[in-house]
């Protein structure tokens, strides 16, 4: 018995119906399925460098907050701050951990990075240096070779360890050295004094033994930044940051259990004691604040005039570079800067 027309007509349309809905869905969890689009988790890749001054981040790692703000999160470890910063500005990564000194260099170059949080401050430095040297004041540097990993924050601190004398960088010889090359340096004689990170202090005391001689320096703070490059997005960039902001809460709660995740999240580059003794000397606490202008301003000037970069140092320019949007959204009270956001 054949069907009445008005059903044979439906039928074809009915069965494309269900292809079409079929193809939908197929597509709407292709969609869900990617990162940051159609209402999937954003992924970010965050690229490290200092791991105490950055700890928080490493904090938030080792104990897998990202999750419960609805973020995943790549971190990889650089060895410098600068190196930190080629990775966002290369696009490897949308967040930096980096210090303060290659951010204003960068700025100063146009490049298109944003300052979204100053994580940590740090002021105990050391001149590192041998028992044999003559060199017991900073005074003493004038004439002398000097090794440092030139274009990163201990730079701007040797600047500030010979202004404190009267002296300036063409009153020493600069030999630009990587972090890690300062101590074999100092022990082979090829300088006669060094700056580096405070990781590498140990090895300094454990390598030149009895000829050890440093000179503490305390003149200059030295600020961790979170940096964000061109294709971070404010969604991850706020999610990251309220990670970021109850892995603070941890670490003030349980100093101790901090520490343990930074050094499992070092993966054998910072040592035990190392970590116990310099971790409470950091000053923790994501903000963006009118302070950090200001030495953005300061560094600017001497980045200028000792490195003959472009750009300006106006605090107005440098404003520019400074996005507090997504701190803003995670914690208003940790912005008091009143400087603009970014464009």
């Amino acid at each position: 018995m054949s069907l009445p027309t008005r059903h044979r007509t439906r039928g074809p349309r009915a069965a494309t119906g269900l292809v079409l809905a079929a193809l939908l869905s197929v597509l709407a969890t292709a969609c869900a399925g990617s990162p940051g689009q159609g209402g999937g988790r954003p992924s970010v890749g965050v690229a490290g460098s200092d791991q105490l001054g950055g700890a928080p981040v490493y904090v938030a790692q080792e104990h897998a907050l990202w999750s419960a703000e609805g973020v995943d999160v790549t971190l990889t470890t650089q060895p410098t701050g600068r190196d930190a910063l080629n990775a966002v500005l290369g696009g490897q990564a949308q967040l930096g951990i980096v210090g303060d000194l290659p951010a204003v260099t960068a700025a100063l170059g146009g490049r298109d990075l944003r300052i979204v949080a100053d994580l940590s401050r740090f002021s105990d430095w050391r001149l590192l240096t041998r028992s044999d040297s003559g060199i017991g004041s900073f005074t003493a540097l004038k004439g002398r070779k000097v090794g440092v990993p030139q274009g990163t924050n201990v730079e701007y601190a040797l600047s500030r360890m010979l202004g404190s004398a009267g002296l300036s960088a063409a009153d020493v010889t600069i030999v630009n050295l990587a972090p890690n090359q300062v101590t074999s340096a100092l022990a082979r004689g090829d300088v006669d004094a060094g700056v580096t990170f405070p990781s590498f202090y140990g090895a300094a005391r454990t390598t030149l033994g009895a000829r050890y001689a440093e000179l503490p320096f305390t003149g200059y703070t030295a600020r961790t930044l979170l940096v964000a490059g061109p294709s971070a997005t404010a969604a991850g960039t706020a999610a990251v940051l309220r990670s970021v902001l109850r892995a603070q809460r941890e670490l003030a709660a349980d100093p101790a259990g901090a520490r343990k995740a930074v050094l499992a999240q070092s993966k054998g580059a910072l040592q035990a004691d190392y970590v116990d003794a310099f971790q409470p000397r950091y000053g923790y606490g994501a903000t963006l604040s009118p302070e950090l202008l200001t030495q953005l301003a300061e560094e600017a000037a001497w980045a200028k005039a000792a490195q003959g970069l472009p750009g300006s140092a106006d605090p107005a320019a440098l404003s520019r570079h400074l996005d507090p949007a997504p701190l803003k959204a995670a914690d208003p009270a940790a912005v008091t800067l009143t400087a603009p956001a970014a464009g």
